[in-house]
């Protein structure tokens, strides 16, 4: 060999030895490929080589590159075929298409190359085609062996060669070596697979074996990674005290926890671990929740216990397991090793639900990645997300896929700190993963091979002959499973064999044990001669489970979910103690129990999934084939857990896992298995629907935010590393894809408009979600069945159109229609209630029969068919949910009616029809004889009855009857009462007060919610609806439901609806007559705003009163001042001005009285006000412009002052102060009455100016009434003696002022979900620039809405300032923020938001006032009692929300209130400026805009609240010397006495004559005084 590469790479001997000549003969006799060059090829004048060497030259200058790439590929001459003709085609013709195809997707840099220059290529590639078929035309002559054409032809070859460069085309970089990357080869697990499977290997030392009925493919276990100079294993002695506490048990940390350590446990950084099944992950996971806990415990000294030092209440930490068995196995394990640090582990999954205090004393919540979605698509807000946590992650997972892009938007959106740690099996593509996880390549990725099994694993694959599913294959399959698992046996090994279905367990260990039988070596089984085998046998025997006993005896076991638990325990007992040798089971073993064999045999991977997930696992990872029918591909995750199990981890030193597939599959689980497929993402079949769930969330709100959403995806990622699979064409000039992005978006938010899910404004490209979009949201419906619902869904349905149209929805599509379930589908048809179209001949009519065999409980045999009722039940309940708050949302009553049966027929299996009391776990016989005797008995009518006589009934014992009258008691039902409250001629409020009457137990948990709702006379349509909740302390519920009356025309009745929310048959009617009421007539008189020129403030005629009031600052009135003018100013008619807020009402109030007092030298000035503040703001107002000689202040009494006096008093103190006078005495000296704020009529308010028109009635003094716009100001002016004239009552439109009004509606419950979802389009209200006020319901809620709003700012402008102008000098803001006493306050001061309430201290509300009027604080958040005492107002005002808790002064139920019409007025006007245009913003519950847009265009409607009320039951006893004719008169003074006539049906009163209604009222204070006693 030595002297053959010398005579390669030395100068050519002279005188070759025979040696030589035997080496060049060997050479020349290889059989030669391709083209070769002749003899002519050569110039005879050419200088041979001195050695092999000289053929490496350089290439010559001038030669095209492009040409060289293309002959240095090993396909050259193929392609010197076909290039040359496709690229001298006409220039018109595209051909990149065919281009690309012949020379490969992975190379599109030459293909680009090529098309730059394509006729040139062309013509070159053309002659150098002709020259070569020329010189092939002389053949190479090899009939000379002699040593010098032998040399010749070595030459000839070398020459052909040295045209290829050392490496085929353009040498890269060498791969970055990274440093926690562990493997036994250059490449993972030692294979090379592109994503365009042009290079395929499969690892060293594989074998392939083909058989008569079965291929196999062994895969031997890998070499073992040599430990690197730096890693020892870490000794459990020197990790500190927290940690060795939780790792009990151990001596030290395996391998790959020692080199995950130092990060896991020493820093905050995003992990991924991808390492082999059964390497310890958990624990890796363990020590990453360790650290959370020690960076949340508090300093402490001496002997302070650990658990004591950690703030539980600081973290929260998700763990996300794959699927339910495992979320309850990790919950065991955590518990049980966080027990000493009273850490509170909990599962939430679907079959575990935590409340709201449960969630909030945990602290390691584990879940599912479904649950998990569900839970972040409803953010509370509460806790903090310390530490988030993703087993067998892969990114492929839709679920995994949104849950993690969705909790990226929530670090992002709260700015918080999360870590993110995912752990997984080997993957193909980790660096993928790892920047989708936004890990450090260099810091956070760990990748363990196959290699760091705890035990080697040999994996055989084996793939059975015939057609998949025929019954060759079958047997073959049958076959293949015997005889390996009988080897491995009769080697001493123990098996499981894991299947598919839990009839399969037992079918397949019989049919194991019936072919032992058949060939003699049941004995190889039997485990008769274990110690133990008789105390296992004795116990088994106790078990009710039949195969199970006799399998035993032939040592085979089972195991599956349907199992009970102590015969599962059993089973594993059993196989752990090796006295069974084959265990049959599904795969839930591997997932919940680690219960290891030597051998695992997969039998068989066709998986029935009618829910994808449902009967094997919750997840799918998405590098497996999904299959279009109800059969599907065994995930690889499951086939992963499956080997895990392979191998006794101290006990033996290998294992052997198995996975019996068909020969077409073989390949497919090769390559997956072994990692050699790279994870691409799925996310476009699901991301329309997940863009309409990040819309309805509020984290979307436009075409940019859903780019930069889609930016954290996986898909992403994996589009800019292998773009032509999700068909982008790559640009260097956008790398990040920024068009490909906004294309997708775009045609995702087209799809999503067209059904009605979004409103989609394709020129500001803003987004936002309707009510469709956000119930699609919640229920997780996709945007295929909306649009289907859109084209069958009307008010008007039966059940059977329900369950017809429910049964087309696309979340159905996967069940089909086979010829084996015929016979038994048309059995369940004839039973159940409704038709069904189509019959079970469609995939639509097998969805509706089984729903309706659910719902019967018809049983069923076939076991596909038992899982497909059991996916359309699950599906179908959710889906129903869905569309019963679709209808709710239409206001559509009588398809409801019908949706709510439904929804409560799939959750308790019962139909409307049926017994309601079949809901309470009874007896059987008890309902047998109740339906048989007493089946027309409602609860309500049972539970009136002794339990005797119920046992009489039913024809049983009076302790049956107990039983029967304890559950009628306990049926939910109500009583319903209601009171009929005209608010104008169009508008009817209906107040209802609910009362529970049944009795609270157990069985109603912690709330029972029921929907209430007022429909129409026909039942077609809700007019008004809420979804409210009874709680055991619950004596009643009050709601007001506001119905319009169009036109006027009133129907002849409504019916009030209660249903309750879950008892089927708990639900009442109500029937509202109309028949009787008396609307009030419709106003006339309302004044038109005039076009007047306005009037110079000159005409006040008063140079004092100018200047001291005006002050320069107004030179005109504006037109409502310039209208009502004269009359206020000029006459001495009592008058009523009604104008909208901020018009000015209280500047032409002061200026009036400031007047008067300048008329007299004794005159007297009287001004009320509602409350304590207002009268603090009306006398700030007057001292700023006070007169010489006239005296401004408050008073809490009546006496006549000396000299000029204006005095202000509040309603409740003018009525102390006129009920201690004697009614006899007429009050004189008072010229002027100004009643401040009259929409804020109270009890108090209403007695007092009535009493004092009563003192004052013989006296000339003038009253005048401010108030904003009123509905009907008819009787107040009436009340107040205002002659017509005088009345100037304008509409809220008719403010000079430019105000813009903007709603938007919400359907979430008041909660911190609800604020979550109002913070981004609040902040979008107030970025613009203009100060801004933000009204809140309460003061709590103050400190998150401004942190929200900063966040929402922080996200917007990238910048940590807030609000906060940039022209505010860092000193002069120090400045500020040390005069604050409250420190508390500072961080959000300094982010330019403030406070105003009455709990921050009056020096620190004064600061912010100024720093508000300064413009260093730009956004004000106000609670909504503080809107009467704030002094300022904005550009821009937004209510958040419109509800409030409100708690009873006995501290009793707390009940949900809706903001008074009032304080929606006053917030507005805060939003009117003299100087500028304001906006208004209006965010409230869906039900309730359109009343408060009513009022708020239309006026405020005006009631006397004085029936009933403490105020005048007080003023009764102290007249209750007077008769009842001198009470009538004296309350004929009040504004009720006028109201009583408009509006009687207001009041109870059934005519409308005022004495009789007045007499009658008083009849009823008699009542009341004699009632009450002395």
């Amino acid at each position: 060999m030595f002297s053959h590469f010398d005579l390669l790479l030395g100068p050519a001997p002279q005188d070759p030895s025979p040696h030589d000549s035997q080496v060049i003969n060997a050479w020349t006799s290889f059989p030669q490929t391709g083209s070769v060059l002749d003899n002519e090829s050569i110039s005879d004048g050419e200088q041979g080589w001195e050695s092999v060497l000289d053929v490496y030259e350089p290439i010559p200058e001038g030669k095209n590159l492009v040409i060289d790439r293309i002959l240095t590929r090993p396909d050259a001459e193929q392609l010197l075929d076909t290039l040359p003709t496709l690229l001298l085609q006409p220039h018109g013709q595209d051909i990149s298409g065919e281009v690309a195809e012949i020379i490969g997707y992975d190379d599109m840099d030459l293909v680009l190359e090529i098309l730059e220059s394509r006729e040139g290529v062309g013509k070159q590639l053309d002659d150098l085609k002709k020259s070569r078929a020329k010189s092939t035309n002389h053949s190479v002559d090899y009939s000379s062996l002699s040593e010098e054409d032998a040399r010749r032809r070595m030459e000839e070859s070398f020459r052909k060669n040295a045209a290829r460069p050392l490496f085929s085309g353009v040498a890269e970089a060498a791969p970055e070596v990274l440093p926690h990357i562990y493997t036994s080869s250059s490449m993972v697990q030692g294979n090379v697979l592109s994503q365009f499977g042009t290079r395929y290997l499969l690892p060293m030392g594989t074998t392939r074996e083909t058989h008569d009925v079965y291929e196999e493919v062994v895969i031997p276990p890998a070499r073992p990674v040599p430990p690197r100079a730096t890693e020892r294993l870490i000794p459990v002695t020197e990790l500190d005290p927290l940690a060795q506490g939780s790792f009990t048990g151990y001596s030290a940390l395996n391998r790959i926890q020692s080199i995950v350590y130092p990060t896991a446990y020493g820093s905050n950084e995003n992990m991924l671990v991808c390492a082999p099944t059964g390497a310890g992950k958990t624990d890796v996971a363990m020590l990453t929740i360790l650290r959370v806990l020690d960076q949340h415990r508090t300093p402490s000294s001496g002997s302070v216990s650990i658990a004591s030092t950690i703030n539980r209440n600081s973290f929260k930490i998700i763990y996300v397991a794959p699927m339910k068995a495992l979320a309850s196995e990790i919950v065991r394990k955590f518990s049980k090793r966080l027990k000493w640090l009273s850490i509170q582990v909990k599962e939430l999954t679907g079959d575990m639900q935590l409340t709201k205090a449960e969630i909030a004393e945990t602290q390691v919540i584990v879940t599912t990645p479904e649950k998990w979605d569900v839970v972040t698509r409803k953010p509370t807000g509460e806790g903090e997300l310390a530490s988030a946590l993703s087993q067998n992650s892969s990114p492929g997972t839709l679920f995994l896929f949104a849950l993690i892009t969705n909790m990226f938007l929530q670090v992002e959106t709260s700015q918080s700190v999360i870590r993110i740690v995912g752990l997984s099996a080997t993957l193909p593509n980790y660096m993928d993963v790892a920047e989708f996880l936004s890990v450090s390549r260099y810091k956070g990725l760990f990748y363990f091979d196959s290699s760091f099994r705890p035990v080697p694993l040999e994996q055989h694959f084996i793939g059975i002959k015939g057609k998949a599913g025929s019954s060759q294959s079958k047997k073959n399959l049958e076959t293949v499973t015997f005889d390996k698992v009988s080897e491995l046996v009769q080697q001493g090994h123990q098996v499981m064999v894991f299947v598919h279905a839990r009839k399969e367990t037992v079918k397949s260990a019989q049919a194991l044990r019936e072919a032992a039988l058949l060939k003699g070596i049941s004995d190889d089984f039997s485990c008769e001669d274990h110690p133990q085998w008789s105390q296992f046998r004795k116990s088994i025997g106790e078990s009710r489970n039949r195969e199970m006993k006799e399998l035993f005896d032939h040592g085979f076991g089972i195991h599956h979910a349907g199992m009970l638990r102590s015969d599962r325990n059993m089973m594993e007992r059993m196989f752990e103690a090796r006295a069974i040798k084959v265990l049959c089971c599904t795969a839930t073993l591997a997932w919940g129990v680690n219960l290891p064999a030597h051998a695992v045999v997969i039998k068989g991977t066709q998986v029935y999934d009618s829910a994808k997930g449902l009967v094997l696992c919750y997840i799918r990872v998405l590098y497996q084939t999904m299959l279009a029918g109800a059969f599907v591909d065994l995930s690889v995750l499951d086939v992963l857990q499956v080997f895990g199990r392979a191998g006794r981890p101290g006990l033996e030193s290998s294992g052997e896992g198995y996975i019996c597939t068909t020969e077409d599959k073989l390949n497919h689980y090769l390559e997956a298995v072994t990692s050699q497929n790279p994870i691409e993402s799925k996310f476009r079949g699901g991301m329309v629907d997940s863009m309409n769930a990040e819309i309805s969330l509020g984290t979307v709100a436009n075409i940019s935010d859903a780019v930069k959403w889609l930016g954290y995806t996986y898909l992403f990622v994996r589009m800019r590393k292998n773009p032509l699979v999700y068909g982008v064409v790559p640009h260097d000039d956008d790398p990040q894809l920024a068009l490909q992005k906004t294309e997708l978006v775009e045609i995702a938010a087209k799809k999503l408009a067209d059904v009605k899910m979004i409103e989609f404004d394709r020129t500001t490209h803003q987004l936002k979600a309707t009510d469709l979009g956000r119930i699609a949201s919640k229920y997780y419906i996709r945007h295929s069945s909306i649009e289907i619902f859109n084209k069958n869904f009307r008010p008007k349905m039966t059940e059977a159109d329900v369950l017809a149209m429910l049964s087309l929805s696309t979340e159905f599509e996967q069940i089909q229609v086979r010829e084996s379930e015929a016979t038994e589908l048309e059995r369940l048809e004839d039973i159940i209630p409704c038709d069904v179209k189509g019959g079970a001949t469609t995939s639509d009519g097998k969805v509706n029969i089984l729903l309706q065999g659910f719902i019967s409980r018809l049983p069923v045999e076939d076991f596909a068919l038992v899982s497909d009722m059991a996916y359309a039940a699950q599906n179908g309940g959710r889906i129903i949910r869905a569309l019963l708050e679709i209808a709710i949302s239409r206001k559509w009553a009588s398809v409801s009616a019908a949706l709510m049966g439904l929804s409560k027929a799939i959750e308790k299996r019962l139909w409307p029809y049926d017994q309601p009391l079949k809901q309470f776990d009874l007896k059987g016989d008890i309902f047998y004889n109740l339906e048989r005797w007493a089946d027309e008995w409602s609860p309500a009518e049972l539970a009136d009855v002794s339990a005797a006589e119920l046992g009489k009934l039913i024809h049983l014992n009076e302790g049956h009857g107990k039983a029967l009258l304890n559950a009628a008691k306990q049926f939910p039902s109500t009583r319903v009462s209601y009171k009929l409250r005209p608010l104008g001629h169009d508008v009817l409020k209906i107040a209802v007060t609910i009362t529970p009457t049944f009795t609270w137990s157990k069985v109603h948990g912690n709330s029972e919610p029921f929907w209430l709702w007022v429909e129409d006379h026909e039942g077609v349509n809700i007019l008004q609806l809420h979804h409210l909740v009874f709680r055991s302390d619950t004596k009643d519920i009050a709601v007001d439901f506001v119905i319009s009356i169009q036109d006027g025309q009133k129907s002849p009745a409504l019916t009030i609806r209660w249903v309750s929310d879950h008892w089927m048959g708990a639900e009442n009617e109500t029937l509202v007559s109309l028949d009787g009421i008396v609307m009030p007539s419709v106003s006339h008189s309302h004044t038109g705003r005039l076009d007047l020129p306005f009037l110079a403030t000159s005409v006040v005629r008063n140079q004092a009163v100018e200047q001291s009031i005006l002050r320069g600052r107004i030179h005109n009135f504006n037109s409502i001042q310039t209208q009502a003018f004269w009359t206020l100013a000029n006459t001495s008619w009592n008058s009523l001005l009604c104008a909208p807020g901020s018009s000015g009402k209280s500047t032409m109030m002061r200026i009036v009285a400031w007047l008067e007092v300048s008329k007299s030298p004794e005159a007297w000035v009287l001004v009320i006000a509602p409350t304590k503040s207002a009268v603090v703001e009306l006398l700030s107002e007057f001292r700023v412009a006070s007169l010489s000689g006239v005296v401004v202040a408050s008073t809490t009494s009546l006496t006549r002052p000396q000299g000029k006096a204006i005095h202000l008093i509040t309603a409740g103190d003018l009525l102390r102060a006129i009920s201690q006078r004697d009614p006899k005495l007429p009050l004189r000296g008072l010229n002027l009455v100004l009643c401040e704020s009259l929409e804020q009529l109270n009890p108090a308010y209403e007695l007092g100016i009535s009493l004092l028109r009563h003192a004052v009635q013989v006296c000339p003094t003038r009253f005048i009434g401010i108030s904003n716009s009123l509905r009907d100001p008819t009787d107040m002016a009436t009340w107040l003696k205002v002659d017509s004239p005088a009345l100037f009552s304008f509409m809220p439109a008719d403010r000079d002022q430019s105000l813009g009004v903007s709603t938007l509606t919400f359907t979430v419950p008041h909660s911190a979900a609800l604020f979550k979802a109002m913070a981004k389009p609040a902040y979008t209200a107030v970025a613009a620039g203009e100060s801004s006020i933000v009204f809140v319901p309460s003061r709590a809620q103050c400190q998150p809405i401004a942190y929200d709003l900063i966040t929402q700012c922080a996200l917007d402008r990238e910048t940590d300032k807030g609000f906060l102008p940039e022209t505010v000098s860092p000193e002069r803001l120090e400045d500020y923020l040390a005069r604050f006493r409250d420190s508390r306050l500072i961080d959000v001061v300094s982010r330019g938001i403030g406070f105003f309430h009455e709990g921050i201290q009056r020096s620190d509300r004064n600061l912010m006032l100024e720093l508000y009027a300064e413009g260093i604080i730009r956004v004000l958040v106000v609670p909504r009692d503080s809107c009467w005492t704030l002094p300022v107002r904005a550009g821009v005002v937004v209510v958040m929300g419109t509800q409030y808790i409100h708690m009873s002064a006995e501290g009793g139920d707390r009940q949900l209130r809706d903001y008074e019409l009032e304080e929606m007025v006053r917030m507005q006007s805060r939003a009117v400026r003299h100087a500028g245009s304001g906006h208004f913003h209006l965010f409230c519950q869906a039900e309730a805009k359109d009343t408060f847009m009513r009022f708020l265009s239309d006026g405020l409607p005006l009631e006397s609240s004085l029936i009933g009320s403490p105020e005048l039951f007080s003023w009764y006893q102290s007249r209750a010397h007077l008769d009842k004719q001198q009470i009538v008169d004296a309350l004929s003074f009040t504004f009720l006495a006028h109201r009583i006539v408009s509006n009687p049906t207001y009041y109870d009163c059934v005519g409308s004559s005022r004495d009789e209604n007045l007499s009658r009222l008083v009849d009823d204070l008699v009542y009341s005084a004699t009632s009450s006693g002395p």
